[in-house]
């Protein structure tokens, strides 16, 4: 059966998007290629004819996230005057907690990412590198750029870390709090960048 020009790649683009969704649901671990397949509504068979390995697809599907990601956060920013407040609160949001197959890469896979390939790594490592650029310039204007950087960087591995926190424990309201003090937390320090 012939199939009409441009079915190979939207099957590829398919099976990507799940990846991607899966990957920070459950894991590198639990994310197998006959269950990325099935879940793209595809057969195991099928899978070589458009990723060379596993690795590939991850590399593909990862990529693919962190794009999600920071277009998920410029769209935040743009919609509000204090854009880096808006980050913040969307960030360690419980949206954001109650959803990691579309969330934060980071928050979903850094321990997994650390035992990752060199190329996952680096890819990952850039990444990084761009939001707290992007982070910085949210930043009161006044202080320098070494101050910003260094600000969204502390910023950046907290709010990792709280939304991380926020999604293991077993108790609603303590995850609120955690969520809630790491807001304070995050403006407090933004408010305290010295010029």
């Amino acid at each position: 059966m012939r199939y009409g020009k441009g079915h190979k790649e939207a099957t590829r683009r398919r099976i990507i998007d799940v990846a991607s969704k899966q990957l920070r649901k459950e894991g590198m671990g639990a994310a197998g290629v006959a269950g990325l397949m099935a879940g793209a509504g595809l057969t195991h068979g099928g899978f070589y004819s458009h990723f060379s390995s596993k690795d590939d697809l991850i590399e593909q599907a990862l990529r693919d996230a962190i794009e999600q990601v920071k277009v998920w956060i410029a769209s935040v920013a743009e919609k509000e005057e204090n854009k880096f407040e808006a980050v913040v609160r969307a960030y360690l949001s419980t949206s954001h907690r109650d959803s990691p197959q579309t969330g934060c890469v980071a928050a979903a896979l850094a321990p997994d990412i650390a035992r990752h390939s060199p190329a996952v790594r680096e890819m990952f490592t850039q990444s990084i590198v761009e939001h707290i650029e992007m982070l910085a310039t949210l930043l009161p204007p006044q202080a320098t750029a070494e101050a910003r950087r260094s600000v969204a960087t502390a910023i950046i591995s907290g709010t990792i870390g709280m939304i991380q926190l926020a999604r293991a424990v077993d108790d609603e309201e303590l995850s609120e709090q955690i969520l809630e003090d790491g807001i304070s937390a995050c403006l407090s320090l933004a408010r305290a960048i010295k010029a």
